[in-house]
Order: structure tokens, then C-alpha cells, then sequence
């Protein structure tokens, strides 16, 4: 059962990856149990995949294994097209399609580490949480 719909910072699932002690990881359990979903698009799935690819050394993990976990981020996430561009917006022009996605599908939580690459959002309704708060609102157990 879905609880919450939020986007994931590619510093999450990066997180997620890199220890499997952390919030970070611990989102992505409850992403695989159905208890968040993550909104997409293909500009952040690119990202997603860019990133993990580039780092694969570092994360220990084959970039078939990276293949198929964005696969079932696919499956599991909900896609969101993106009609209307707010650019430039944010310090780093880079992040400006997180919050395009955000605005295009109505979700309240963009969920990252770097709250300041993300300032003013609050402008748009959308409220920049970490992963700890993350799993607070869904009630999961750490």
C-alpha cells in the first residue's frame, strides 16, 4: 500500500546504494515494499543512471545490477511528463527538472540531502524533507 509519493534526489538512491545503514537505504527498502513512490521522469532516470553508472567502482556494483535496479524503479515508480518549464529557478540550474517534475505532478516532498539546492520551492507548495523524515512520515520501522 502506497503512503507516500515524493521524488528521490539522485544523491538518495546513490546513498541507498553506498551503505545499507543509513535512511538512505532504508527509503529504498520501503520503496521495494510499496510503501513510498517515487516520481519519475526521464530526465531523473537518466541522471539516476549517469551517476550510478560513473560511480559503479566506488558502489561495488555491476552495471548490470544498476540496470536492473532502475528497471524496478521503472516498475515501481510512477512516470510524470513534464509540459511547462520553470527555468532557470534553483541556484544550480542543474536541479531545475526536479522541480519541474515536482510541479508537474502535484507532489508535496522532494526528498535529498541538499536542502539549500532546493530553496525556495517552498514558493511551489513542495516541502524539502531528508530521508530520516522520509521514513518518519511513513511510519517505518529503522
Amino acid at each position: 500500500m502506497i503512503k507516500i509519493h515524493t521524488i528521490l534526489d539522485t544523491n538518495i538512491i546513490f546513498s541507498a546504494l553506498y551503505s545499507r545503514l543509513g535512511a538512505s537505504h532504508q527509503v529504498l527498502q520501503a520503496v521495494l515494499a510499496k510503501n513510498i513512490q517515487p516520481i519519475l521522469s526521464v530526465t531523473l532516470l537518466f541522471e539516476y543512471e549517469d551517476v550510478l553508472k560513473r560511480n559503479s567502482e566506488k558502489l561495488g556494483i555491476k552495471y548490470s545490477d544498476i540496470d536492473a535496479l532502475l528497471n524496478v524503479l521503472c516498475y515501481l515508480g510512477k512516470f510524470q511528463k513534464i509540459y511547462y518549464l520553470w527555468r532557470p529557478f534553483l541556484p544550480d540550474p542543474k536541479d531545475d527538472h526536479v522541480l519541474e517534475l515536482a510541479v508537474a505532478s502535484g507532489v508535496q516532498t522532494i526528498t535529498t540531502f541538499n536542502r539549500t539546492d532546493f530553496k525556495g520551492v517552498e514558493k511551489f507548495g513542495i516541502e524539502i524533507i531528508s530521508p530520516q523524515n522520509l521514513l518518519e512520515k511513513i511510519k517505518w520501522e529503522l
